[in-house]
C-alpha cells in the first residue's frame, strides 16, 4: 500500500495545475494519469487539430506562453510539447501507464486502486476532464453493417476514413473542423446542425476571445446565470486556430462550409439501416445562433462605447447572415454515396471507477467551486466548474487555485496518513 497526503488523477492541464500548487506549497503528492501527460491530447484528437484559444491565453500556475507568435494557436502536438515542459519545470510526480480502476471511502480517507497498486489518502483531487465517454446513439438506432459509425475522437484524417462521403453530425467546433478538413480533401460531406454557437474569429481588429476575455465574460460565474444546467450545455464556439504558415484566420461557419460544397440539414433523429431521418430544425437552430451571435456584438460595441475605444479599433462589420438551404426530412446514405457517419456530438461524464456517492443523475460531479459534498474529494477542470472559461487551458488556474486553498485550510500539510512506500 502506497500513501500520499494528495492523490491527483489526471494528468492534462487541470492536474498538472493542482500538481504545481501543491509543489509551490510543499504538499505531499501523486499525479495519476491512465497513459502519460497530455494524453488525451496525443491519442484522441485528429492530427491537423490546433487550439481555438490563441497563444497568449496559455496560462497555468508559474506557467505561460513566451513564443515568438502570442496570436497564433499551437496544435495538439505542440500542446502535447509544452505540458510536457510544464511537468518538469517543477518536477510534477506523475505516474503514467497507472490507470485508476476504484476510487473508494473509508473511515481514514480514500483507498485508490489502480493498475500499479493500490493508494490510502485523505484527499483527493479528480481531473480528469469535462467529459470521458463520446457522446454517440442508443441501442435503438440500427445503421447498417456497411455503414462505418465513428466519433471525433477516433477521427484523425480524411485519408484513415472510408472512401465516399461523410455525414458529419454536430455543428460545433468540432463537428465544422472536421467537415472542412474533409471537404478540402475532395469528400462529399453533409453536416446535420444541431444547436450551435456562432462568432467571428476577430472582431473589430481583436480576437474575439480578447473581447470574451475584455468584457467580463469568460471571468462570469455560475452563480450569476439564471440557468446552471443550461450554461453547462453551451455548445462550443464555431472557429478554428491556424498554425504555423497561416497568415490570415478565416472564419469558420456554416457560410464558409457551404462554399465548399458541404450540404446542411436538420439535427439527426435516427438511423435504420442506410436510411436516416432528419429533423425540420434547420433554420431554426441557424436563425437561433445568428440572433445570439448579435447580442454578443453588440455587447462588444456597448463595451467599446463606454470605455471610450472607439478610436482604438476597427470599424464594426459584422459577418454575413448564413443561407437557409431547403433541408430534406430524410436520406438514403447508400444513395447519396455516403459510407461513414461521424459522431462530433461532444462527451459525456464517466466514471465508472468511482465509488464515492457523489455523482448527479447524468453522471457529473456534484461539486461547488470543486468541493464535492465528500470530504476531501475535489474536482478541477469541469464545464463551467465556477468560472465560463473553468474547463479552458487557461481557466482551468482558478479553479485549481480554488481547490488548493480549501484542501490545504482543511488538511494542511505534513498530515501524511503513513509513510510513502
Amino acid at each position: 500500500m502506497h500513501h500520499a497526503d494528495t492523490v491527483v488523477i489526471g494528468a492534462g492541464h487541470a492536474g498538472l495545475a493542482v500538481s504545481r500548487l501543491l509543489t509551490e506549497a510543499g504538499h505531499d503528492h501523486v499525479v495519476l494519469d491512465r497513459g502519460r501527460v497530455a494524453e488525451r491530447w496525443r491519442s484522441e484528437r485528429w492530427d491537423s487539430l490546433h487550439l481555438l484559444t490563441p497563444n497568449w491565453m496559455t496560462r497555468l500556475p508559474g506557467f505561460s506562453y513566451r513564443g515568438p507568435d502570442p496570436d497564433g494557436h499551437l496544435s495538439a502536438r505542440r500542446l502535447v510539447r509544452h505540458l510536457e515542459a510544464y511537468a518538469a519545470s517543477f518536477r510534477a510526480p506523475v505516474l503514467s501507464s497507472t490507470g485508476v480502476r476504484q476510487l473508494a471511502g473509508g473511515s481514514d480517507g480514500y483507498r485508490v486502486d489502480t493498475e500499479g497498486g493500490s493508494w490510502r489518502t485523505p484527499s483527493v483531487v479528480i481531473a480528469t476532464g469535462p467529459g470521458e465517454l463520446p457522446h454517440l446513439p442508443g441501442p435503438m438506432w440500427r445503421p447498417d453493417q456497411g455503414l462505418r459509425v465513428v466519433p471525433a475522437s477516433a477521427y484523425r484524417n480524411p485519408d484513415l476514413l472510408p472512401p465516399g462521403g461523410v455525414l458529419v453530425v454536430g455543428a460545433s467546433s468540432s463537428g465544422v473542423q472536421i467537415a472542412d478538413e474533409l471537404a478540402r480533401a475532395g469528400r462529399e460531406v453533409v453536416l446535420a446542425v444541431g444547436r450551435h454557437t456562432r462568432v467571428p474569429r476577430s472582431y473589430r481588429g481583436m480576437d474575439i476571445y480578447w473581447w470574451l476575455e475584455r468584457t467580463g465574460r469568460l471571468a462570469r460565474t455560475i452563480d450569476e446565470v439564471a440557468d446552471a444546467v443550461a450554461a453547462r450545455r453551451e455548445p462550443s464556439l464555431q472557429l478554428v486556430g491556424r498554425g504555423d504558415g497561416d497568415d490570415l484566420l478565416q472564419d469558420l461557419d456554416l457560410g464558409t462550409l457551404q462554399a465548399r460544397g458541404v450540404r446542411l440539414t436538420g439535427r439527426l433523429a435516427g438511423i435504420d439501416g442506410t436510411a436516416v431521418q432528419l429533423q425540420d430544425d434547420l433554420r431554426h437552430s441557424i436563425g437561433d445562433a445568428e440572433r445570439r451571435l448579435e447580442r454578443l456584438l453588440d455587447s462588444v460595441d456597448r463595451h467599446i462605447d463606454e470605455h471610450g475605444l472607439t478610436a482604438e479599433v476597427w470599424p464594426a462589420q459584422r459577418p454575413r447572415p448564413v443561407h437557409i438551404p431547403a433541408a430534406p426530412t430524410s436520406m438514403g446514405l447508400r444513395a447519396e454515396g455516403i459510407g461513414t457517419v461521424l459522431f462530433a456530438t461532444g462527451y459525456r461524464p464517466h466514471h465508472p471507477w468511482l465509488q464515492v456517492p457523489v455523482t448527479a443523475a447524468d453522471g457529473s460531479i456534484v461539486q461547488y467551486r470543486g468541493v464535492t459534498p465528500a470530504p476531501g474529494l475535489y474536482v478541477v477542470g469541469q464545464r463551467f466548474q465556477h468560472r465560463r472559461d473553468s474547463s479552458f487551458l487557461d481557466g482551468a488556474r482558478h479553479d485549481a487555485a480554488a481547490v488548493v486553498g480549501h484542501l490545504r485550510r482543511t488538511r494542511p500539510a505534513g498530515t501524511r496518513i503513513g509513510p510513502r512506500s
